[in-house]
């Protein structure tokens, strides 16, 4: 595995098909882009100041998440996403993650463990200095550690996968007053249970963070 530095640049080092489809989602969920709404290619480009291959590529990866639908002979559509939807997802993604968190207080090598480690007191920093954006990208890594530390590749595929579905709902509870600090505690909850190889609690406590994920962009919503 890279160690910390080497997956924060992979993280840092966002791509311009990533930045749009993180931007429309953004749109998306702020209401902007009503459910229904089509997306045309040509009055994205104008807006994103962009050429339409990058925007056909963004609009590819949204449809990965469910926020958007790409229909033949109508182009893209954002979706209607419903809260039954949303819960479902969250449920599979709380027992995906529950269950990598586990494996990883059992099988985690003790290098895993200090990156993991490592990688939670720097977000005591970043969430110190109140830098949300930072905050959701090194979030993002935090999970992806763990995903790995589970040494089981089918399992942390199918989480990679699922997260992927739920990124921009992940990343948008953020936009939450005070939720990264009570996000980076709900994390070392998850941190202190795997460095002593308590995989029960590891369990445990990362069910709980997800729960709290989901609803947190509830209370967002309903904001």
């Amino acid at each position: 595995m890279r160690n910390i530095e080497g997956e924060t640049a992979a993280v840092a080092s966002v791509t311009t098909v990533d930045k749009l489809a993180n931007d429309m989602a953004e749109a998306i969920l702020s209401g902007e882009f009503a459910p229904g709404y089509r997306l045309d290619e040509q009055l994205l480009a104008q807006r994103y100041n962009v050429s339409r291959t990058p925007v056909r590529e963004a609009l590819r990866q949204l449809a990965t998440t469910g926020l958007i639908e790409i229909r033949p002979r109508r182009g893209a559509v954002v979706a209607r996403v419903t809260p039954a939807q949303l819960e479902e997802l969250f449920v599979a993604m709380g027992e995906l993650e529950a269950t990598c968190a586990r494996l990883a207080a059992m099988s985690m090598s003790p290098t895993e463990r200090r990156r993991l480690q490592a990688l939670h007191e720097r977000m005591s920093s970043v969430e110190r200095q109140g830098d949300a954006k930072a905050f959701a990208d090194d979030n993002h890594l935090f999970h992806a550690l763990i995903y790995a530390g589970s040494h089981n590749r089918v399992l942390e595929e199918m989480a990679i996968a699922l997260r992927r579905r739920l990124s921009p709902f992940r990343r948008a509870q953020f936009q939450l007053e005070g939720r990264p600090p009570r996000s980076f505690a709900e994390h070392d909850a998850v941190v202190t249970a795997i460095l002593r190889g308590d995989s029960a609690a590891a369990h445990a406590a990362m069910l709980h963070h997800v729960t709290l994920v989901e609803r947190s962009y509830e209370e967002l919503c309903a904001g």
